[in-house]
């Protein structure tokens, strides 16, 4: 069968806060100026919000002014930040230090990200913007000349054997003038259009880390609304970047969770055990007393920043959102930037498309030029060098940060560089294994229990969307060398080395059902052996109010 096409003057990948926020803007445009300009996004989680995990504690300065009236509108930012606490934990002690300004949330609220985003889509379809949730598109389309001529969705009922099954549907072709990429965080799609054309070509790496999250509803004499709560130190060491946040949501709820940076070096590290005996510290273990668990998740997450923006366009399409990489680390913050980043790409697409003569292969470059003229650019650029300074450990982070913040103010003379995550890990020779606690069922807890109430799901007659370049390197590699980190960087339970009775034979299972998106195996295999694609639409997790 034929795979059907649909045109549209925008193509959006991803309805994500900056995929919502340029067709919002787009529609806005149309509305003030009396032209019209077809836009349409596509989704790969079931529904808009199914696959949004942050934090998340919401600057509003990008809300602002995409919907000035939000409040009346019925934006669920229902948390004003209240109460900023920063602080230092050893094995058995907590030492509350000064809140770094670019921590100071006051005027920013706590939030639902995922929530945020359903709203937004509301928005967004009320203006005329045609959202497809359910459809994950899997494949750029060019046209003769090389430029991006839109996206096609994955096919549907395609069985392990690689076979056509009985439900098998062809993807659809979405055409488009513009397509704009917003995939987030290591988007699947965004890897090809780097290679294509070039576009890290005179940026840093980018560095990540992975954030995994738990919402709990707690004991409503230990609940505080607006608490907004960060760690460093244990259960990290020095040298590894890591810390905590437990923010206090209405309704009894509370979101903790703990972000690792994953250049971390000991394959022996486990994030998901990190972050489960982070949880029993002396200070933290009582919010969790009389208390349950609602919801998981985990998802990885850009720190490159300012140097590591790639080329933000090529012909016929730009990147927007985490999917460039636009979080503040400092202020560990990236919706209100990523909003901005899609808010002008909107701008400078409805100016291009608008001119007379507009075809296809059109590039944006009145949209990089727009960004660097932003508030995004200078906080940004103020914030550069904070997270490489880690590099050198935690208390050479902190002392340098202090310095650039209070001394510089940002305006250093100098820019730190950024290294990629993967070369990080050492051998497995060369480190000491860790000993994580069992868990108790109660406080902490195993990965698959875990990924059940994150509610995710695939298909189980499909293809792995977790493909592997060579199948060899896993047990030649990964377990000769670094005792088979994938077994422990993945926060789901995807990877498994089994073996014979005797212990013999080792294989590497890959358990896709379990996968929860987050791209950690894509971005940390020390190999760069695993490549993340989409799965079959509406597949993945369904988180309910992360």
């Amino acid at each position: 069968m034929e795979r059907e096409s649909m045109e549209y003057d925008v193509v959006i990948v991803g309805a994500g806060p900056s995929g919502l926020s340029a067709a919002i803007r787009l529609k806005q445009i149309c509305a003030e100026t009396g032209k019209d300009v077809s836009v349409c996004i596509v989704e790969k989680g079931s529904e808009v919000g199914a696959h949004i995990l942050s934090g998340a504690v919401l600057e509003p300065r990008a809300l602002n002014e995409l919907i000035p009236d939000w409040k009346e509108k019925g934006a669920p930012l229902n948390t004003p930040a209240a109460d900023d606490r920063f602080m230092f934990l050893t094995e058995s002690k907590a030492f509350k230090l000064p809140t770094p300004p670019q921590m100071n949330n006051h005027g920013n609220y706590i939030v639902s990200l995922g929530n945020v985003c359903r709203w937004l889509g509301e928005q967004a379809e009320a203006l005329g913007v045609e959202i497809y949730p359910g459809f994950a598109a899997a494949e750029v389309l060019y046209d003769e000349n090389g430029a991006v001529r839109g996206v096609a969705t994955g096919d549907m009922g395609i069985g392990k054997d690689g076979e056509q099954t009985a439900n098998y549907t062809p993807g659809v072709e979405l055409h488009a003038k513009i397509t704009l990429f917003a995939e987030g965080c290591r988007g699947s799609l965004s890897k090809g259009l780097f290679q294509k054309f070039e576009l890290r070509k005179d940026c840093d790496p980018q560095t990540f880390g992975i954030g995994i999250k738990e919402l709990w509803e707690i004991d409503p004499e230990k609940h505080k609304p607006g608490l907004v709560w960060h760690s460093i130190g244990w259960p990290m060491d020095t040298n590894t970047y890591g810390g905590s946040f437990l923010y206090h949501l209405e309704g009894n709820q509370m979101a903790v969770g703990f972000v690792i940076g994953l250049d971390y070096q000991n394959p022996y590290l486990s994030p998901f055990d990190e972050f489960q005996r982070f949880k029993l510290h002396p200070a933290v273990k009582p919010f969790f007393e009389g208390a349950r668990r609602i919801s998981y998740g985990a998802r990885a997450l850009n720190e490159g920043g300012f140097q590591s923006i790639p080329k933000l366009t090529f012909p016929g399409g730009a990147l927007i959102g985490c999917t460039a990489g636009f979080l503040n680390v400092p202020k560990i913050k990236g919706t209100h930037t990523a909003m901005k980043s899609g808010m002008l790409a909107a701008e400078a697409a409805f100016e291009a498309l608008t001119q007379e003569g507009a075809g296809n292969g059109i590039e944006l470059t009145a949209y990089p030029e727009a960004l660097k003229a932003s508030w995004v650019w200078s906080e940004l650029h103020g914030v550069r060098n904070i997270r490489p300074a880690f590099h050198y450990g935690m208390w050479s982070g902190l002392a340098y940060s202090a310095l650039d913040t209070y001394l510089f103010r940002g305006k250093a003379p100098w820019t730190l560089r950024n290294h990629a995550d993967h070369p990080q890990l050492k051998k497995a020779s060369e480190c000491t294994p860790i000993d994580y606690p069992k868990p108790d069922g109660k406080i902490t807890f195993d990965k698959l229990s875990s990924v059940f109430i994150s509610n995710t799901n695939h298909e189980e007659n499909q293809p792995a969307h977790l493909t592997l370049r060579d199948k060899s390197v896993p047990i030649e590699v990964n377990l000769a060398l670094y005792d088979a980190p994938e077994q422990r960087y993945c926060p789901a339970g995807v990877y498994e080395i089994v073996r014979d009775d005797d212990g013999s034979n080792p294989r590497l299972q890959i358990n896709a059902q379990n996968c929860v998106h987050c791209k950690t195996c894509d971005i940390k295999d020390p190999s760069q052996n695993i490549n993340w694609v989409v799965p079959e639409g509406g597949g993945g997790p369904n988180y309910p109010n992360m």
